[in-house]
């Protein structure tokens, strides 16, 4: 296979679809909680979600796994998924709905490009929360690559930003 191939610039990640236990107990979460909308169900056992009126960004489906166990912890698999919010402030309003519910978070973390809030879905899906930071402002190393890191993010600081 030859390597003079790029990937388009343009090109995204479309959507995730995450097979859950119970679709009730995940629209609750991801529509109840997150503030996504339905946008249809597929029979009963299939749900597909999104943000800003798109056919879907989430699919959440009990196909293969109704009223089944999380996947083990230390197994291949989907790590997390990541949702992007448009602002800082955006940010700071999900984390004030998520504290304000009593939700519990994995972590949260600055990245240098990125500020990031951890926590699972109810079938202990991670769920990464972030915002990017402007490109002109990503950190950079001395040979001009990103610079990425993992440091305590000030909550106190994005919790002032919320409405």
């Amino acid at each position: 296979m030859s390597n003079n191939y790029t990937i388009p610039a343009q090109t995204r990640i479309g959507h995730v679809h995450l097979k859950v236990s119970d679709i009730k107990r995940s629209l609750d979460f991801y529509c109840g909680l997150l503030g996504f909308d339905l946008v249809t169900m597929y029979g009963t056992d299939a749900a597909f979600i999104s943000a800003g009126g798109y056919h879907h960004h989430i699919g959440l489906n009990t196909w293969y796994s109704k009223n089944g166990p999380p996947a083990p912890a230390r197994s291949t698999g989907l790590f997390h998924t990541a949702i992007l919010y448009p602002t800082r402030k955006d940010l700071a309003n999900i984390y004030k709905r998520l504290t304000e519910a009593n939700y519990p978070f994995t972590g949260a973390s600055d990245h240098g490009v990125s500020e990031a809030l951890y926590l699972n879905d109810p079938d202990e899906n991670g769920v990464e929360l972030y915002w990017d930071r402007p490109k002109e402002q990503w950190p950079k190393k001395a040979d001009g690559s990103i610079e990425m890191y993992s440091i305590a993010l000030d909550l106190d600081g994005l919790l002032k930003e919320a409405d």
